[in-house]
């Protein structure tokens, strides 16, 4: 979700929405087409293939450095999203210790992915994702509670895997919906962003038609205020110029202005919120573990229904699994590495790596790792193979001991970052078919109602019974597929799961 080579291409990541490329040339797929180096690195070469794919290893490492400085963003914007959010009981995750375990986490799985798939793809905690766990798990349980279900979705995606039901999911649910969740999620996050840098905030008491209001008195005011309406305008022309890692950029700028602000102005710490911008007396510091192995896979089983918990996995697996197969399709159609059917090599692997990465990330309370389409830019710097992913995870794991760094970035400078996401995922919305109804309706109440109900889970809810309904009302019922039946009677159920409580006597 993040940072993208074209802006304004489509970013729904579904495989559905990828044309596959033509294969790779023979010459360029040829022994031939770059001579392998001699001894050890002739081995490295050939166990990644990289002269075979046409590649070199300064194209690979320039590759794994673009990929890393394109989707680094993460290491910030991840804490700030967890970090930000509070559990039931009111608990705050640790800002140091969600660094460490975002990076770490990023680091592992990318090296393996690197080793184990052989493609310059990198992975990290996922956007949107992260989105779900902050505001729709957390808020129902604790963080390990959350974490655990995490750690649940991560271990259904490898069953689907290996089961080979994949094919069976991607077929049933529409790509029109698809692409309205991702656009959904994009404005969700957009409308995060903008709240949490104060640009919109709640009218105090209000309890009339208009609910949030410009600035904190209905007009912007602050210096925390201007510092995210410049990291915004900084950011919007960055991606205008199609600059590579106009994100990353655009908080480390942000970060220095939010810094100078602060030490001549005379600024409320309370103002910035939860992270003051300065500079911290040391800039390397050893990584806090703290977080790791900290979750419950069955805790929350206790503190919300058993439905509600397979809809808000559901979310979980939803998102995650169909923005993989996108994105692996995508960055290796940029890469010219589809076969001659448009197929991905080993994508069982690639697909077991990227769901024991969800696993992962919820071990580590990083919330779900998954790929990223960022991978892209070390394709545009000459990337062709896993070696390329070596480098990136490489560098993840410097990162370890950056940890201060990364603390001092403000909201203010991270949330034009949110913002600049929400744009990228709303493209997806052009490849909505908004002349059929059908189609139209339920993929507009997917991309409303995530915003406007501050939620994710009552999006795709909303599309799913919505699409059913007038797919039956049209007098189309058996082209529904039967997964779909039972998601939208969940669904249902979970929407109406009040006055089903009290007509059983629950309540």
């Amino acid at each position: 979700m993040p940072d993208r080579p074209d802006p304004t291409a489509p970013v729904g990541r579904t495989e559905d929405a990828v044309v596959p490329a033509p294969t790779v040339s023979p010459e360029a797929l040829s022994p031939k087409a770059v001579a392998p180096a001699p001894g050890r690195l002739g081995a490295v070469d050939r166990y990644f293939s990289i002269s075979a794919r046409g590649s070199d290893f300064g194209r690979e490492i320039r590759g794994g450095f673009a990929t890393f400085f394109t989707m680094a963003y993460i290491l910030v914007l991840n804490p700030i999203i967890l970090g930000s959010a509070e559990d039931k009981f009111g608990n705050h995750l640790s800002g140091p210790q969600l660094v460490t375990a975002t990076a770490l986490v990023a680091a592992v799985m990318t090296i393996v992915m690197g080793l184990g798939g052989n493609l310059p793809l990198a992975l990290a905690a996922g956007l949107g994702l992260n989105a779900v766990a902050a505001f729709q798990l957390a808020p129902l349980m604790s963080w390990p509670d959350a974490m655990g279900l995490i750690v649940i979705e991560g271990l259904l995606i490898c069953v689907l895997v290996v089961t080979g039901l994949r094919e069976a999911i991607m077929h049933a649910i529409p790509a029109s919906l698809k692409q309205a969740i991702s656009v959904g999620i994009g404005l969700f996050i957009a409308f995060i962003g903008f709240v949490d840098a104060g640009f919109v905030s709640r009218i105090p008491g209000e309890t009339g038609s208009v609910p949030v209001q410009l600035g904190a008195t209905g007009h912007l005011s602050g210096w925390p205020v201007l510092v995210f309406c410049l990291g915004v305008l900084l950011t919007v022309a960055l991606l205008a110029r199609k600059a590579k890692g106009a994100i990353l950029i655009s908080i480390v700028v942000t970060t220095v202005v939010a810094v100078v602000i602060n030490e001549i102005a005379d600024i409320a710490p309370a103002a910035w919120g939860l992270t003051v911008p300065a500079v911290p007396d040391d800039l390397v510091a050893a990584p806090d573990f703290g977080l790791l192995g900290s979750f419950s896979l069955f805790g929350a089983f206790q503190q919300v229904g058993v439905v509600t918990i397979v809809l808000l996995v559901f979310t979980l697996l939803l998102s995650d699994f169909f923005d993989t197969m996108g994105t692996v399709v995508g960055v290796t159609h940029e890469a010219g590495l589809l076969d001659e059917d448009g197929k991905v090599p080993h994508l069982g692997r690639v697909l077991l790596i990227d769901g024991a990465a969800a696993v992962a990330g919820g071990a580590a309370s990083a919330s779900s790792a998954t790929s990223y389409v960022e991978s892209t830019a070390g394709v545009g710097e000459g990337a062709r193979t896993g070696f390329a992913s070596l480098i990136t995870g490489g560098l993840f794991a410097v990162a370890l001991f950056l940890t201060p760094l990364a603390t001092i970035v403000p909201a203010q400078a991270a949330a034009p970052a949110l913002v600049a996401v929400g744009f990228l995922l709303m493209a997806q919305v052009r490849n909505i078919d908004w002349e059929k109804y059908e189609i139209a309706i339920p993929a507009f109440l997917t991309i409303a109602v995530m915003p406007f109900t501050y939620s994710i889970t009552n999006g795709i809810g909303a599309g799913f019974v919505a699409y059913v309904v007038i797919r039956v009302v049209l007098g189309k019922a058996r082209e529904i597929h039967w997964l779909l039946w039972g998601t939208a009677a969940l669904f249902a159920v979970y929407f109406a799961i009040d006055p089903i409580e009290q007509l059983l006597g629950v309540k």
